[in-house]
């Protein structure tokens, strides 16, 4: 482990019971965790009021109420003269922590997992892009920018990395695949930018032998309200919520046989190396096609009913060659990751 401490910033939203920590999101539970195996991390978020999934596996997790004490705890910090930043995602909260870095000399990364211009743009709308770009221009002109896409920045300071969630475990232990019927498996925030509702419309049109499991945590209750009217009573739509547990999330890849991504927008998603490390063939559409590189059973389909039916298909009835294909990819791995990120921070 690293002599230098590094301060990980992040918008994410963390609950704190008799002093242990839960993350809303899991990636944003293995990052700061995976990073603490090589150096001593301290971690900065935002105060959430509802119990989290994810149990933070660290003990210098600062909670912030506002605005205020989110900086206060960032400040706090220079008195160590050698930690370095490490800025998860630009947001408002996250912008103005930069600004007192830069202000203050301060050596910062940060880190894009997906466009934040896309991302603004469908769920505030076009007007508000020019808010995140004026804060993206900054945050990216004055310091190191590690990316999951190339696609997500375009300067000489940037490094693109290779993303994962993916231990051993995930490949070893195959299971066979059930082909009686179409078993799609959706597994995702249930987020407006994912696409879901869209796609839950597409579904209830498709004439194929078909469901869809849903695995993704709700607590707004106007969220759930809803998504439960999208879902209607039709008994082929399956909400299975919030499953945290690794090999639980696993048994759910290997109990389907399609992942279905719906996103309007996105960076690298784990999800679709989560299902293809299960040889689980994956259906997304043509807006976020860019995922795809080099990697073997990804089908895009055109965002219409017939379209998705025939791409649908034609994964059905090639699913055995499908596999095959699969098997050549190659995965990387989540301690893999961290290695690449430790690497740039320490150069």
């Amino acid at each position: 482990m690293s002599n230098n401490s590094l301060v990980v910033i992040n918008n994410e939203k963390v609950f704190e019971d008799n002093n242990e920590f839960y993350s809303r999101n899991y990636n944003f539970k293995i990052l700061p965790e995976g990073l603490n195996n090589y150096h001593k991390v301290k971690y900065i978020v935002r105060k959430s009021t509802k119990k989290e999934n994810h149990k933070l596996n660290l003990q210098d997790v600062k909670i912030a109420s506002n605005i205020i004490q989110f900086i206060y705890f960032v400040i706090s910090t220079f008195k160590n003269k050698n930690s370095k930043y490490f800025i998860i995602t630009i947001s408002p909260y996250t912008f103005i922590s930069f600004l007192f870095l830069f202000l203050f000399r301060k050596k910062v990364f940060v880190y894009l997992i997906s466009s934040g211009h896309e991302e603004w743009k469908f769920i505030l709308g076009s007007w508000s892009v020019w808010i995140y770009h004026i804060m993206y221009s900054i945050v990216t002109s004055n310091s190191t920018v590690i990316v999951l896409h190339d696609r997500l920045c375009k300067k000489k300071n940037c490094h693109v990395i290779t993303s994962s969630t993916l231990d051993e475990k995930w490949l070893k232990d195959y299971k066979g695949v059930r082909l009686d019927k179409i078993r799609f498996l959706y597994v995702a925030r249930v987020n407006p930018e994912k696409g879901i509702y869209e796609f839950l419309e597409m579904f209830r049109k498709i004439k194929l032998d078909a469901e869809i499991s849903i695995v993704g945590n709700i607590k707004n209750s106007k969220v759930l309200k809803k998504f439960k009217a999208a879902i209607g009573t039709n008994k082929n739509i399956k909400f299975l919520g919030y499953v945290s547990d690794r090999q639980s999330l696993i048994d759910a890849y290997d109990n389907h046989n399609i992942l279905i991504l719906p996103s309007f927008t996105e960076g690298q998603p784990y999800v679709v190396d989560e299902s293809l490390a299960r040889r689980r063939p994956v259906i997304i559409f043509e807006d976020i096609a860019h995922i795809i590189k080099e990697r073997k059973g990804i089908f895009v389909s055109k965002r219409t009913v017939d379209s998705f039916c025939e791409t649908t298909k034609h994964v059905m009835q090639n699913y055995n060659e499908i596999q095959k294909s699969i098997e050549k990819n190659k995965f990387p791995l989540e301690k893999d990751m961290f290695k690449q990120i430790t690497n740039i921070i320490s150069q």
